[in-house]
């Protein structure tokens, strides 16, 4: 097991099973959530992760634990809860798209309330960010995930949400699109896809266009994230700063399992390394003030990361070093706006 490294991160939200339709029609169980993921990946980094919910005593919680640790994350809750693993069956439809249902009553990892989360961020005098998205952005547990992520600002640590939505599975959908935007209007870092924004009705032309408006609507962030696929991804700055990366030569693409999450990592571990060279700033004002090259040199970090995961079957995150080999042997097409 990797030596613990010292908390910089606290990931809140799903660890689940995705079982996954083969061509069978039997159903595959792998690991799976995207702040799962994100923690996996963020530690496979170098980044001093901690995850926030509780884990199942049973085979499948057991498995997710064994594997988090193995990457090097630390548990909030070491000890595991009677209640069962959270499940998403994975179903393809006919045009090949996958198809969610999730099972997440009672289960495992939504044991968790504002009060614990708090706690167990506090025991981290070096805390510097906190994440959520996903399926804690589901409304019914507003009142879990909204006042830490309001107590973890007033305590001056930054707040990453990486949307990653499934309204197909919301039982109220104004109530669900309500509450992201509440959430996101705490984030100093946004995350999002371009379906993202369509789920959210974002008003505007384009992608870019919808993310913008999205941005003017949250107050509190200094960037926000727009993935594109395969098209490449945008860093966006709230003064107008615009920064574009893709890949210069297609992938041998084998399934894009965890590589949002693997590409998010990246970028946060990028901008970490560069706030721990910097003196005197606060991470906030550091992520206020970032600029140029530095930007251009994070962007480029993440999508390696990105296209190191999709080169294999489901999400293998790379570490700092196979991230940064990949983006210096493989130049991007990267251009500037200055907004």
């Amino acid at each position: 097991m990797p030596v613990p490294l010292s908390i910089q991160i606290a990931v809140a939200g799903e660890a689940l099973i995705d079982l996954i339709q083969t061509p069978g029609g039997s159903y595959l169980p792998c690991p799976g959530g995207a702040p799962y993921n994100l923690c996996r990946a963020l530690a496979r980094q170098g980044v001093g992760t901690l995850y926030l919910n509780p884990l199942s005593r049973d085979h499948w919680g057991r498995e997710l634990a064994a594997t988090m640790e193995g990457d090097g994350v630390q548990l909030a809750r070491p000890d595991p809860v009677q209640e069962v693993t959270s499940l998403a069956v994975v179903n393809l439809t006919p045009q090949g798209q996958p198809d969610y249902a999730f099972y997440r009553e009672g289960v495992a990892d939504r044991m968790v309330d504002a009060a614990g989360l708090t706690q167990a961020c506090a025991q981290h005098a070096g805390l510097r960010l906190v994440c959520t998205g996903a399926l804690a952005l589901d409304a019914r547990d507003a009142g879990v995930y909204l006042p830490w992520l309001r107590g973890q600002r007033a305590a001056g640590r930054c707040v990453v949400v990486d949307a990653n939505l499934r309204p197909s599975v919301m039982p109220d959908l104004p109530a669900y699109q309500a509450h992201v935007r509440a959430v996101l209007a705490q984030a100093d870092v946004i995350k999002v896809s371009d379906e993202d924004l369509e789920h959210l009705a974002m008003p505007g032309a384009s992608p870019l266009e919808r993310a913008r408006h999205l941005m003017d609507r949250a107050l509190h962030t200094h960037w926000l994230v727009l993935t594109l696929g395969g098209a490449g991804a945008w860093l966006l700055h709230r003064e107008g700063g615009a920064y574009f990366a893709r890949e210069a030569q297609p992938l041998a693409v084998v399934d894009t399992v965890g590589a949002g999450d693997s590409f998010l990592a990246g970028l946060l571990a990028h901008l970490l390394h560069q706030a721990q060279a910097a003196s005197g700033a606060s991470l906030g004002a550091f992520l206020a003030g970032l600029a140029g090259e530095p930007c251009r040199q994070a962007l480029r970090h993440a999508l390696a990361s990105a296209s190191l995961c999709v080169q294999q079957q489901g999400c293998v995150p790379p570490g700092w070093q196979a991230a940064q080999d990949w983006a210096n042997a493989h130049p991007a097409q990267m251009s500037t706006s200055a907004g």
